[in-house]
């Protein structure tokens, strides 16, 4: 199967057409993002991205906000960068805090956190590299609940990466907020299809 890296203007559906199709692709991202997702701490949630991932997101974007042909350039140019690269894995990295009050005070003292993100692959650390769109920690040190982040692979690190035998961490190592996860099967085999 070719592995597709970028999402170009005619890969978009009508609004019409995807209506039609809405719900049946909605069920299936459903299945395919269970194995996408992992749980780092109480509060941390990375959904890692594929080309599959951001063509839905881009077509509920188009959906919901109804804005037709002009809003489609914008979409690609801004969701494009999230696609990995075939050498790479890229999340999107969630603080989900439901209380507000809580919410603000644990953001506020996580600045720099998409600085501090590591995948362990058989004891090789390959770091997270935060999306360069814009700076997501704020001048005062809050922390955005919103991050991008890549991580950039080494051949080897593939090939250790692809194996079912492969011990692979998840952390985060902000002084605030330290925590780690091992990734289950299911996961490390979806994520291992994103490499080219």
């Amino acid at each position: 199967m070719e592995h597709k890296t970028k999402i170009f203007h005619d890969d978009i559906m009508s609004m019409d057409q995807y209506s039609a199709l809405r719900s049946a692709r909605r069920k299936n991202m459903t299945g395919i993002k269970k194995n996408r997702r992992v749980h780092v701490g109480p509060d941390a949630t990375f959904y890692f991205e594929s080309y599959e991932t951001i063509w839905h997101q881009i077509h509920e974007m188009l959906f919901i906000e109804r804005g037709g042909q002009d809003q489609i350039a914008d979409e690609l140019s801004a969701y494009n960068p999230l696609i990995p690269n075939g050498a790479e894995l890229v999340a999107t990295l969630m603080f989900e805090v439901e209380d507000e009050v809580r919410r603000t005070t644990f953001l506020a003292g996580l600045g720099g956190v998409e600085e501090t993100v590591i995948l362990t692959v058989d004891g090789i650390d390959v770091m997270g590299v935060p999306e360069q769109d814009l700076d997501r920690t704020t001048a005062d040190g809050k922390a955005s609940a919103v991050q991008f982040i890549h991580f950039a692979f080494e051949a080897d690190q593939i090939a250790a990466f692809r194996s079912p035998t492969a011990r692979i961490i998840l952390s985060i190592n902000h002084p605030a907020y330290g925590h780690m996860a091992s990734l289950s099967e299911p996961v490390r085999a979806a994520l291992a299809n994103d490499f080219g």
